[in-house]
């Protein structure tokens, strides 16, 4: 609750079929509210009083006459003084509902500021049409116009002129009814609070994000990946290492964190839910939102034979993604097979994204943003046409997601000590050398080389280059990251694995990283020298 109140009380009122129990439900439900039922209260001060409304009704009034509707003051300082919860940053109690002035007085005058009442209404007409179509025990054989001939419900509508907030859910749906009510609390954080951490490829892609992710992914709460299964991360973990291709890469070192995989994912029904099989993933821990688009084997089939002329992995992302944009005319929907929402198979976990971040934000949860690929082989600013069918950048990571610019702590762009792309005429790169020339540099046996240097999705091999520093400069004009993280500096010496701080380093490879951050004007926070349990050296300021 922002450290603020230590714990609130939300005061309802309004007529009857007003849609306060609506309201009490969703603070339940999205706040994890406890909510106190004034109609509770009453039956335990008149244990024998009569479960039906005009009995409850008569029997509240008989209270409120004998105190002025202090009862119920007294009785809500017994229910918190009774839970574990109360003066914690985590105490939200909803009273449902009060009925008078008194009530909301008594209440006010013993817990100040911490007091928020919100007044429902709606036309008569609309109420009364409510009341009709319902059904409840307690209002069994009960008249609309009679119930509304008593003397507190007559009243009930003066309560408006002390509320906080009045509420006309006859022109406003349950959810704005919630955003207001939230609001009202000072749930949401005011202004943009930055929550999110972004990590992005800074090359062409296979930079070792996901060796990075598994190192930092513990002090998060929600962990989001975007893109789709034609980029494949990898993290450290025996007897073999963890390959995620939907799921984010820090899905088993962080197994307590939620899982999203927003509405620009791109998603292979068969191979995510092997996935989510294989690492025993809950559909109470992932979400996917309903908008992510889904790959049909007939995508799978035209892009192998539409783009093995550019290296494509041909895992259908592409012919999903443009399917999604072109099919917007004649999609019926739960007929066509373009959306999430749309796979049988998915529907245990369907969710929706922003509800999901919107939820984090309020409880103040650490968010990482895991992105795809790598920043030259975006869609819009990569070396057309050899480029994948998304905008890789930072930006575009972020719209995949739907979290705003202004929600952005750190961005961390990685990037290899050796660019690689994938093999065949997969676009131009700058000074290409062999593994050979790599195996000569650095010390390491040419076979593990080789057999590392294959990429994870499609098993090919890889073309490998100089570090381009025209191509990392822009990397960093389109990314603006607040940090760099270095990888496979083993590259530059074999000796650098046994390197578990940062002046342990070869003296070429800490040249390398002081001149990465002339030229970027952005620190290398992280820098990744194998590939086992202690492979990261850590450098952060945060």
């Amino acid at each position: 609750m922002n450290g603020q109140a230590s714990f609130r009380v939300v005061l309802v009122s309004g007529a009857i079929c007003s849609g306060k129990s609506a309201l009490v439900e969703l603070l339940r439900e999205n706040h994890s509210a406890r909510v106190i039922k004034t109609k509770d209260l009453i039956i335990r001060k008149v244990p024998k009083v009569e479960i039906e409304r005009r009995s409850l009704q008569r029997a509240g009034e008989k209270l409120d006459k004998n105190d002025g509707g202090q009862w119920v003051a007294e009785a809500l300082q017994r229910e918190l003084d009774a839970d574990p919860r109360h003066k914690t940053p985590r105490g939200l109690y909803v009273v449902d509902c009060v009925r008078i002035e008194g009530q909301v007085n008594a209440i006010r005058l013993a817990h100040g500021p911490e007091v928020f009442h919100i007044h429902v209404k709606a036309d008569p007409e609309v109420l009364k049409q409510r009341f009709l179509a319902r059904s409840r025990a307690d209002d069994a054989g009960l008249e609309y116009d009679s119930l509304k001939k008593n003397k507190t419900e007559r009243n009930i509508e003066s309560l408006a002129e002390i509320a906080d907030v009045v509420v006309d859910t006859g022109r406003c749906s349950s959810a704005s009814v919630l955003v207001r009510a939230t609001a009202l609390l000072n749930l949401y954080p005011r202004g943009a609070e930055k929550l999110v951490d972004v990590l992005i490829g800074g090359q062409y892609g296979s930079e070792g994000k996901g060796n990075i992710v598994g190192h930092i992914a513990p002090e998060y709460d929600l962990l989001v990946r975007v893109g789709g299964p034609n980029a494949g991360h990898q993290v450290f973990a025996e007897p073999e290492p963890e390959k995620y291709f939907h799921l984010p890469s820090g899905t088993q070192r962080a197994p307590n964190a939620k899982l999203l995989l927003g509405p620009g994912a791109v998603i292979n029904p068969t191979k995510l839910l092997d996935e989510i099989a294989k690492h025993g993933i809950s559909n109470e821990r992932l979400i996917i939102d309903r908008q992510a688009i889904v790959i049909s084997n007939d995508d799978i089939e035209q892009e192998k034979v539409r783009f093995g002329n550019i290296s494509s992995t041909a895992q259908g992302v592409g012919i999903a993604s443009a399917r999604k944009l072109t099919g917007r005319s004649d999609y019926k929907a739960g007929t066509d097979l373009f959306l999430a929402k749309d796979c049988d198979d998915l529907q245990p976990f369907l969710g929706n994204a922003r509800k999901v971040l919107a939820d984090a934000f309020v409880r103040g949860h650490r968010i990482l943003l895991e992105g795809t690929q790598g920043t030259s082989l975006s869609l819009h600013h990569g070396q057309y046409p050899h480029v994948t069918s998304r905008d890789t950048t930072v930006a575009g990571c972020l719209a995949d997601a739907g979290i705003a610019p202004s929600n952005v702590r750190r961005v961390i762009m990685v990037c290899r000590t050796y660019p690689i792309r994938v093999g065949g005429p997969s676009g131009p790169m700058e000074y290409e050398v062999d593994m050979e020339e790599i195996h000569r540099r650095s010390g390491i046996p040419l076979d593990p080389l080789k057999l590392a240097e294959r990429t994870t999705t499609t098993n090919k091999e890889r073309r490998i280059a100089e570090f381009d520093w025209a191509q990392f400069k822009d990397s960093v004009q389109l990314n603006g990251p607040t940090d760099i993280a270095l990888t496979f500096v083993d590259y530059f010496g074999i000796k650098n694995r046994k390197a578990f701080r940062f002046e342990q380093l070869t003296p070429e490879t800490i040249r390398f990283v002081e001149e990465v951050e002339r030229v970027s004007g952005r620190p290398v926070s992280l820098l990744s020298t194998d590939f086992n349990w202690r492979n990261v050296i850590d450098r952060r300021s945060w």
